[in-house]
């Protein structure tokens, strides 16, 4: 009995310590990361450009400058990054979308991003609002449908 307390008790330990030192990488994290969000916001810019096209690709395949290819983290190189390939003025260049908006983003219309660097923060239509796509419903929402619809 005492040696399942104590193999118990060393379990909890490590938790706790586990635990602790996750709650100190995750504000140093934050830390890390609302200072990046300033720099970003301090270096953002308003520009009107056409849509070609856009793509979630992996990053060795997005056309991106080798430079940018090289600066990211090694984990990050196999996922694959929201790529918007637009004209801005008389350049043709690859900008990177931010998550939440590229799914808003339209393709073959001129738009006024917001861009910070290579990084497209924000996005409004030149010629109205943008077109809202509608939200995939999820697997149970599907179901409920369907069970309704055959009744």
């Amino acid at each position: 009995m005492s040696t399942f307390l104590n193999v118990l008790l060393i379990i909890l330990v490590i938790l706790v310590i586990a635990l602790v030192v996750l709650y100190f990488v995750g504000r140093k994290m934050q830390k890390k990361q609302a200072a990046q969000q300033e720099q970003m916001e301090a270096a953002k810019q308003t520009v009107s450009m056409l849509i070609i096209d856009k793509k979630r690709l992996p990053i060795k395949q997005s056309g991106l400058p080798q430079m940018v290819i090289d600066q990211t983290p090694k984990l990050m190189r196999r996922s694959k990054l929201p790529i918007v390939k637009a004209k801005v003025g008389p350049r043709i260049m690859t900008l990177v979308s931010d998550a939440a908006i590229f799914d808003t983003i339209p393709v073959k219309k001129e738009v006024k991003a917001v861009v910070s660097g290579i990084y497209i923060m924000e996005v409004r239509g030149v010629r109205g609002p943008l077109e809202t796509v509608p939200k995939k419903k999820g697997f149970w929402a599907r179901t409920k449908d369907k069970l309704k619809r055959n009744k």
